[in-house]
């Protein structure tokens, strides 16, 4: 198989901007239990991918429950023990798994309803392979929420990466309005 032509760049935002990730403007703006609150169930398993300091694993966390469990990766450790402490002091840490991975690759097995991918798809060095570890890795009828920054991913370059997704096996269900964003709800397509 070719390999797609989505421009993709491998600079990831440095846990050292985390403060600019995790503030109450972006909160007001981009909340959580907005964009992510009707896709979520109590005791479900969730996937936070690239969930930087935890903005949305921390919401993720109280909309699953005590029942449920949210899955956090990111490839830098800084952050995941941004996180950990976060969820900690919230109560939250017995739902928050947090998990390392590599730059092309994800590293878990663990299934789940519901993946998000916030601002970084466009950080993946590779598209195909990264929407195609998502894939394996979603429950049938799990669904996946791709958002990436309108100001830095152009709308031919989220068309072409939501091309890509279709390739490997998801079909777009619908485009969720964020702000200052370009947003695609997806599910498998053999479902």
């Amino acid at each position: 198989m070719t390999q797609p032509s989505v421009a993709t760049s491998t600079h990831v935002c440095s846990w050292r901007q985390a403060w600019g990730l995790d503030n109450p403007i972006r909160k007001l703006l981009q909340n959580p239990y907005k964009i992510v609150g009707r896709y979520i169930e109590e005791g479900q398993t969730v996937l936070d991918l690239g969930c930087g300091p935890g903005v949305f694993s921390l919401a993720m966390a109280e909309m699953v429950g005590e029942t449920g469990k949210v899955v956090s990766v990111d490839i830098q450790e800084e952050m995941l023990q941004m996180l950990k402490r976060k969820s900690a002091q919230a109560g939250l840490g017995s739902r928050i798994l947090v998990h390392k991975s590599q730059p092309n690759k994800i590293g878990i097995s663990e299934k789940v309803d519901f993946a998000l991918a916030f601002y970084m798809v466009h950080e993946v060095p590779n598209i195909e392979s990264f929407l195609r570890e998502v894939v394996m890795l979603l429950k049938p009828h799990g669904k996946l929420l791709i958002v990436e920054p309108m100001f830095h991913v152009s709308k031919s370059s989220f068309e072409e990466t939501i091309r890509v997704a279709q390739s490997v096996g998801l079909r777009p269900i619908s485009w969720p309005k964020v702000f200052f964003s370009r947003a695609a709800l997806l599910q498998q397509s053999s479902i």
